[in-house]
């Protein structure tokens, strides 16, 4: 999986947060190790964006699989064998589909990425855990997810034990959003700071997803008024848009 930013956003630059930089030597040591992580925290954090960044990063064959909300284990089985195999598995039973899971996982060193870990009962984390301690299998497994996957690993004391680097996030602070966000887009170079608050309390409260949305539509007006800097008009249009939005939903 390629890492890119919300709404495909043109112009906006990697900021080197702590979270983004934990996650780079996460990984690795992961990898090292091929041990078991977990990243996790709210929406629109950054997870899913650094853990495509750094798996990019690594030399290492990674597979990326998400499941739907609640899978059954049977379910996590056939999807994990369809994607690291391509091809879609015709057996139904999952003791036979495990066997050859646990094959495919032996015959070389690879990173497992499972991103919305948090749609995962215990049962189906505990699987996953059940694949990566059998002595023949060779990968990392890394878990990406919302607070509620971490809830569900913390509670099992077998599951948190084996998390070898974990990695939380969360919203940026009113102090870090005044130094990210000048360096994040060109339009906000000269706001300030006073604006870039404004922009935090009322649209983006600390997200990188919903800076992103907001600078999206802060660049398109941007070009029609042939402004290369967000000013307060601009700002207020917005923030218009998102209240026109809120009142239609």
């Amino acid at each position: 999986m390629r890492a890119s930013h919300h709404l495909g956003l043109e112009g906006a630059r990697i900021i080197q947060t702590e979270p983004l930089l934990l996650t780079e030597r996460a990984l690795s040591d992961l990898l090292d190790a091929l041990a078991m992580g977990v990243l996790h925290g709210p929406a629109g954090s950054g997870k899913t964006f650094a853990a495509a960044l750094a798996a990019g990063a690594q030399r290492a064959d990674c597979c990326w699989v998400q499941f739907p909300s609640r899978p059954t284990m049977l379910h996590v089985a056939k999807r994990l064998l369809t994607q690291l195999t391509g091809t879609v598995p015709r057996r139904a039973n999952r003791f036979d589909l495990s066997e050859e899971l646990i094959d495919v996982l032996s015959s070389r060193e690879r990173l497992l990425v499972v991103d919305e870990a948090q749609w995962l009962n215990r049962e189906c984390i505990e699987y996953l855990r059940h694949l990566h301690d059998d002595p023949s299998t060779r990968f990392a497994l890394l878990l990406v997810g919302g607070d509620g996957c971490w809830e569900v690993l913390s509670r099992e004391p077998m599951l948190r034990s084996r998390i070898y680097r974990r990695v939380r996030f969360g919203a940026m602070s009113a102090q870090t959003v005044l130094v990210v966000i000048p360096n994040y887009h060109a339009i906000y170079r000269d706001a300030s700071p006073e604006l870039l608050l404004l922009i935090d309390d009322r649209y983006a409260h600390g997200t990188f997803r919903e800076w992103a949305s907001f600078t999206r539509s802060a660049q398109v007006l941007c070009h029609e008024q042939r402004e290369d800097r967000v000013t307060q008009e601009i700002v207020d249009a917005v923030l218009g848009l998102q209240a026109a939005d809120a009142q239609h939903a």
